[in-house]
């Protein structure tokens, strides 16, 4: 099996109010369906030998249900400064075609893959303050802003821990005031969950 690592700044909005259930219980709530974007910032990556450093990448999905019940619909996109090696590679990677437990449980529950797209991505992520916005015009628009306690208009500051997580082992905890998938997978939504999380994942799973 080929050996690749990708680390970097994650970010995962979904329709699932804060925080998201999925995560905990594996069941989305409060909709019965499983709707969003996740997109990475690589800031340290390889794939036999090809260099990732500095490359985006962001999924759409939906799911009619739970994740485990399958059905699920997804698009990738690329950025458009990887040249031929680095796409083929991302894509290898985001497919589950080269190993990994995450992304090869996620293949396995889809059902309809739309055509990737290569296309410039805007990706502003500061995880200190959870703030985030990423966009790649006709396809997805999302802004991400702390959580705040309404009474008194009080930032709060919330990390999940998740030892044995596939995804992420930690992610501080936030709004996703923008949700709009604008492509192939239509949504709009505000005020729903958000991940941010430094992750590091190899072709073995996730190390951090």
């Amino acid at each position: 099996m080929v050996e690749w690592r990708m680390k970097g700044d994650y970010l995962k909005n979904c329709n699932c109010s804060a925080p998201c259930s999925c995560d905990i219980t594996g069941i989305p709530s409060p909709h019965k369906e499983c709707e969003g974007m996740i997109g990475m910032r690589i800031n340290e990556g390889e794939f036999d030998g090809i260099k990732l450093n500095g490359l985006h990448w962001v999924v759409l999905y939906h799911w009619p249900g739970p994740l485990h019940e399958g059905n699920g619909t997804v698009q990738a996109v690329i950025d458009e400064k990887a040249d031929e090696d680095q796409r083929n590679a991302l894509l290898q990677i985001l497919s589950g075609q080269a190993g990994n437990p995450w992304f090869e449980f996620l293949a396995s529950t889809i059902t309809k893959m739309h055509d990737p797209k290569f296309a410039p991505i805007q990706f502003d992520y500061d995880k200190k303050k959870r703030i985030a916005k990423v966009k790649v015009d006709g396809v997805v628009e999302t802004e991400t802003a702390p959580l705040r306690l309404p009474n008194i208009d009080m930032k709060q500051k919330y990390i999940v821990k998740l030892p044995e997580g596939m995804e992420y082992k930690e992610f501080d905890l936030a709004f996703s005031t923008v949700l709009k998938g604008t492509g192939n997978i239509k949504f709009d939504l505000k005020h729903t969950h958000s991940s941010l999380a430094t992750v590091e994942q190899t072709n073995q799973g996730l190390v951090a």
